[in-house]
């Protein structure tokens, strides 16, 4: 977060850090258990421990850090309704904060270059066909998929999955490059 924010910083952006439990910026419900893949690749529910589902976010918070013209870097870190904190993933954060916010788009980065079904990038999905292409898509990539299809089917205009390691990975937004979700 810091080094994001000090990046920003250096490229005259004026950037703030927050994390989701700062403010109550991310209120999340702790998960009783979570299912993981073991190492002989079948599922197995485990205890939740201190990781979360979003279930609130302080626009208020937000809307006012935006109008006083920073930009909000947030890390995934929730409170819990006991003040205790909880792990919530990026994908699922930036999600939430997208949904909360009625965001025009939702950008979300990572190591390839967007959704890749049978061998081949796919430029778009729309949220209808998300259920029947998920026994498709690798389990990482899946999640990703999820947040975005629920951040637009609840309001946000379209969702982006692409590759964070170009040289300007903001491009995705105004391009067509990487995987877009759309309604």
């Amino acid at each position: 977060n810091k080094e994001i924010v000090a990046k920003l910083q250096s490229l005259g952006v004026e950037a703030i850090g927050l994390s989701g439990a700062d403010g109550g910026l991310l209120r999340a419900e702790r998960k009783k258990r979570i299912v993981i893949i073991d190492e002989r690749g079948r599922k197995r529910a485990i205890q939740g421990g201190f990781t979360g589902s979003i279930k609130n976010v302080n626009t208020k918070l937000l809307e006012k850090l935006l109008n006083l013209g920073y930009l909000v870097v947030v890390s995934p870190i929730a409170l819990g309704s006991e003040h205790e904190l909880l792990n919530v993933d990026a994908d699922q954060a930036a999600a939430s904060i997208a949904r909360a916010m009625k965001a025009e788009k939702l950008l979300i980065l990572t190591d390839v270059e967007g959704v890749i079904i049978d061998g081949r990038i796919v430029s778009r999905i729309s949220v209808g066909e998300v259920e029947e292409l998920q026994p498709k898509i690798g389990v990482g990539m899946n999640r990703k998929v999820m947040m975005c299809a629920r951040a637009v089917t609840e309001g946000v205009g379209a969702a982006i999955i692409s590759s964070g390691l170009i040289d300007d990975p903001l491009l995705a937004l105004e391009k067509e490059c990487g995987t877009k979700i759309i309604p």
